[in-house]
């Protein structure tokens, strides 16, 4: 007789047989013995949870010819047809690979005939979140009033991608993850009847891997018992799976612990040799901070199944602040989710190793994908406490918002009024708005301080300009990633010179350079400008009109140039007597020179 998978030999015949999801059964069995069965299910819940199992004891139990029985007895000629698949009136579709409105339409053209063989028909749909919309519309009236004779179960892993419609049809059950108790229990019963001899932390170890699925668990079972030959031991578990061991798992935290760079390479490596892939790697040693973290924060309940030794591990606890645990744990975190689309995942995992390595225990250095905010304090200690920091930090909110409000009545700025600004700006580690090239207020209540030109211009064809040029597509795309608002207002801007550590940017619209110049805006670019090019950059701006104005006059033999305020107001017919009339200029702030076109009758 040919091999059948352990999986598909232990799978449940009756209720009583399936493991866990007790409240499903008690419901599905009341059901049955009041006659109160529904036209329609909807089983969904994890992978190897037991949906489909449960549909098709649920069609014997309502065809047994000793039924409607709560129990089916899988003796009847009815209970054997449905478990050997020979009922043509229980049909179990796969809607992964029939999911269009044909077959949809086959279904409900022959639920009308009364069924064969058996009391009921059965159509067990599973996955049917693959149906098409157009199916589950031609499939939405039949499920709402199908003959008495006709039961549907629709199985699914994802059943937010189910219509409402469809789901307010149906009964619904919700199959849980099987508890890991539950999953070792049945594991050992499965050993004890196949005559397999297994270590007990074995067991659950594959319990573990196979995160509330019981197929899976059962699947694992049977390849570890393969590989153990006489017995299953946990070593041998760990190295058929491609997990680590818990020795591996000491001797990468003790590295980390003891900041030993050269410790973590080899250890890596090793890991590698022995086929271990980084991203199992990277889960486990996640799943591993984090059980030290929560010993740390709950000694008394922190109790864990992943614990072996649990003297050594709370040792290895106590050598952690949850600081550091906690940063630690964020560094992996985005390092997993790089991992996912590297095509060196070995590379990254030993990055990450080292970052925490080398990262300080009160500033670890951000992971992939994650920003921080650093204010700088005052003071020789080179550091503050955090209560001194949030207390920075709403000074300084204080006083953007009072910025942004002046700007928004279109009010100038007071002394008083800037020098708060300037205090509040040297607290983040940035020169006061009055001192800062192009500083623009963000509104059109506030004009840009003077810009000289004459730096730009001569720096304009320089290769730091040219380098910036090549590098601008990359410093949009990490603004967008930073704050997508910032880079759309930033997309009207180019770069048109690099003089010394400023970088200037020229706009064709008012509103966008003024927005730009907003104070959290400019230090957003300014930092995505560092980490693009290494340097500590500025940002300013000018409008390219003017810009392609000096450079007309520059080229000329004109004399030094230097744009003000009010020769900015000028340019765009802030007087004189053919200045066009407010609300045309308006318009022009808002649109663009290119987009508004005056006509006149």
């Amino acid at each position: 007789m040919t091999h059948i998978a352990l999986y598909r030999a232990w799978r449940p015949q009756t209720f009583q047989d399936m493991v866990g999801q007790k409240h499903i059964i008690q419901t599905l069995q009341n059901a049955i013995r009041e006659n109160r069965i529904s036209h329609a299910y909807l089983f969904n819940g994890p992978r190897g949870t037991g949906k489909t199992s449960a549909a098709k004891i649920m069609a014997k139990a309502v065809n047994c010819e000793r039924g409607p029985a709560e129990e089916p007895c899988n003796e009847c000629d009815a209970c054997r047809g449905i478990t050997a698949g020979h009922i043509m009136d229980v049909v179990e579709i796969d809607a992964a690979s029939n999911r269009g409105i044909d077959e949809i339409r086959d279904i409900r053209d022959k639920v009308r005939y009364a069924p064969s063989e058996v009391r009921y028909k059965v159509y067990i749909i599973d996955e049917v979140h693959m149906l098409t919309a157009e199916a589950f519309n031609a499939l939405l009236k039949t499920l709402e009033e199908p003959p008495g004779h006709v039961i549907f179960i629709l199985a699914t892993t994802e059943p937010h991608k189910l219509p409402a419609t469809i789901i307010s049809r149906c009964q619904r059950f919700d199959f849980r993850q099987v508890t890991l108790v539950e999953q070792t229990e049945r594991l050992l019963e499965i050993c004890r009847e196949e005559g397999i001899e297994a270590d007990e932390d074995a067991i659950s170890y594959i319990a573990r891997l196979s995160e509330g699925g019981m197929r899976d668990a059962i699947s694992l079972l049977e390849q570890v018992s393969a590989f153990g030959n006489s017995r299953i031991t946990l070593e041998s578990a760990v190295d058929v799976t491609g997990g680590m061991a818990a020795e591996q798992f000491y001797q990468l935290a003790e590295a980390v612990k003891d900041r030993n760079v050269a410790a973590v390479l080899p250890l890596v490596e090793s890991l590698t040799q022995a086929g271990k892939s980084a991203d199992k790697c990277m889960e486990n040693l996640i799943y591993y901070f984090r059980d030290l973290l929560v010993l740390k924060l709950a000694p008394q309940g922190a109790a864990t199944e992943r614990v072996v030794d649990a003297e050594r591990f709370k040792g290895m606890a106590d050598s952690f602040t949850p600081d550091r645990l906690f940063a630690m744990i964020d560094i992996l975190n985005g390092y997993q989710t790089e991992m996912r689309h590297a095509s060196q995942p070995q590379t990254l995992f030993e990055v990450a190793l080292m970052k925490l390595c080398t990262s300080n225990e009160g500033g670890m250095a951000a992971a992939p994908g994650t920003s921080t905010t650093v204010v700088a304090s005052s003071g020789s200690g080179g550091g503050a406490s955090s209560a001194e920091l949030e207390r920075l930090q709403r000074q300084v909110a204080a006083l953007e918002s009072k910025l942004e409000q002046l700007a928004r009545s279109g009010a100038d700025l007071s002394g008083g009024d800037a020098s708060a600004g300037g205090q509040g700006a040297q607290r983040q580690g940035r020169q006061p708005a009055a001192g800062r090239a192009g500083f623009g207020g963000g509104t059109s209540g506030i004009r840009p301080a003077t810009v000289k030109l004459d730096p730009y211009l001569a720096t304009a064809g320089s290769p730091d300009s040219g380098q910036i040029r090549m590098k601008w597509s990359e410093v949009l795309q990490r603004v967008k990633e930073a704050k997508i608002t910032v880079h759309a207002w930033l997309m009207d801007g180019e770069p048109v010179s690099v003089a010394g550590d400023t970088v200037l940017v020229g706009f064709k619209n008012t509103m966008h350079r003024e927005t730009t110049e907003k104070p959290a805006h400019r230090e957003i670019i300014e930092r995505v400008l560092q980490d693009v090019t290494g340097n500590q950059l500025r940002l300013a701006t000018v409008m390219l009109k003017d810009w392609q104005a000096a450079s007309e006059r520059s080229g000329g033999g004109g004399e030094p140039l230097e744009l003000s305020a009010e020769a900015i107001d000028a340019s765009e017919g802030g007087g004189g007597e053919a200045s066009r009339p407010e609300w045309v200029e308006e318009a022009v702030k808002m649109f663009g020179e290119q987009l508004v076109v005056v006509k006149e009758d």
